[in-house]
């Protein structure tokens, strides 16, 4: 394969037009359009496709562009390890973050990772838990931090390292928290709520607990990103919930007050490695720090 082509279509791919990379490249449209055609021929597939005047990936395209990162970054660490006798590679941490974990909780969970020491990079990749774990099973992710153990249904061989539990806290701006503090959980029937999607495992939670004291509360937005749950509560547009274990940060730093508190259904939190026994020092510290200290200090107060 030629890589020059390879590199034509890295460019291509981030700037989305062949006009725009001609320019970063100082080439000519009609010669990047021209190694692109060879790159397809060899590959044997179309790897963009037109959308207006921008140029979308087709999937082959999206595989190719994963592969063409991971050679460029490589050699770009090749040049590093040249005048820095460290191996790069192996102070990588490559984490895979379920895009429904709150991003506070995430931070503590990866916190660790990061005083490993000085040359430790921290690569982390947010996105689905299927994709994630697909790049688990590959090898492109160390680990993967999840709400929800890995299970048969993901046909992939994992472990699951519990790294915690803890119950939910129910925050609003103080307005709103003022109006629906007494007799909670009473008062949350009819009260204005922020929920997570159905098929999440918070959500299913939320939506059993409602069921059992028979509230109905009035939702006004269902979705499984919890940052822009978040975010809604922030503004006052209803109640919302995050794990106890972050619930002092979170009246501290977004100025939300704390209606009520859940704790008969519990929120878990995962590591998924390839690993039974932990042995890479990212995770080890991941996990390690969450059990003897993230989680044991909520376990304390409760």
């Amino acid at each position: 394969m030629n890589f020059k082509h390879l590199r034509y279509f890295l460019v291509v791919a981030q700037e989305g037009s062949i006009n725009k990379a001609s320019e970063k490249l100082h080439l000519t449209p009609q010669t990047i359009s021209g190694q692109l055609k060879l790159l397809e021929h060899e590959l044997g597939t179309p790897l963009f496709r037109k959308r207006g005047r921008n140029l979308k990936l087709t999937k082959a395209g999206q595989h190719a562009l994963n592969y063409a990162e991971d050679i460029f970054l490589l050699g770009d660490e090749l040049k590093q390890s040249i005048h820095n006798p460290v191996n790069l590679k192996q102070q990588r941490f490559n984490i895979g973050i379920a895009d429904v974990l709150p991003k506070l909780i995430t931070y503590h969970l990866l916190e660790p990772a990061l005083k490993l020491n000085d040359a430790s990079r921290l690569i982390c990749e947010e996105g689905p838990l299927p994709s994630l774990l697909a790049d688990l099973a590959t090898q492109k992710l160390d680990l993967v931090l999840a709400d929800r153990p890995l299970d048969a249904s993901f046909h992939i061989r994992g472990y699951n390292h519990l790294l915690g539990e803890c119950g939910l806290s129910f925050f609003a701006t103080r307005a709103v928290a003022a109006t629906y503090r007494a007799h909670f959980p009473a008062s949350l029937e009819g009260a204005p709520m922020l929920m997570p999607s159905a098929d999440t495992e918070r959500g299913i939670g939320l939506k059993r607990w409602f069921e059992r004291y028979k509230i109905r509360p009035d939702i006004k937005v269902e979705c499984a990103d919890t940052a822009l749950i978040e975010a809604f509560g922030l503004s006052g547009a209803g109640i919302f919930c995050a794990p106890t274990v972050i619930e002092q940060q979170m009246t501290r730093q977004y100025g939300v007050e704390v209606i009520g508190r859940m704790d008969d259904i519990r929120e878990r939190f995962y590591a998924i490695s390839l690993e039974r026994r932990v042995s890479h020092p990212g995770v080890l510290a991941v996990c390690n720090a969450a059990r003897m200290a993230l989680f044991d200090e909520i376990d304390s107060t409760q």
